[in-house]
């Protein structure tokens, strides 16, 4: 069983910064794509940002060039850099992984941009 465990979420005020961390718990696991979704109330659950095992990157237009993702294939690991924050940023971000068409889920971890 794969677990895909978060880390990172918070308050912080709006303009401010967080970083995202998401690690897959069994290392045999080779997802080739890992992102994030976030889901604020009353909305929707939409794509954030994703990144292929080759680096292919794919982002929401509501956060290009605010937001980063990365990966670290060895560490099983996905990151989601989050600068320039607002309070439309506010939600639960999911992280996710696919794999051979399987899709997993993390637990969600609550962002909360403050005016």
């Amino acid at each position: 069983q794969v677990r895909l465990v978060e880390s990172g979420g918070g308050l912080v005020q709006a303009g401010g910064s967080l970083r995202l961390s998401c690690v897959a718990s069994r290392m045999a696991f080779r997802p080739n794509v890992m992102g994030w979704y976030r889901q604020a109330p009353g909305k929707q659950r939409e794509l954030v940002a994703s990144i292929g095992r080759d680096g292919t990157l794919d982002y929401a237009d509501s956060v290009k060039g605010r937001f980063t993702i990365s990966r670290d294939n060895g560490k099983n690991t996905v990151y989601l850099q989050m600068n320039s924050l607002n309070r439309e940023d506010t939600a639960v971000y999911y992280c996710y992984a696919q794999s051979f068409g399987v899709p997993y889920w993390g637990q969600g971890t609550q962002v909360t941009v403050s005016s």
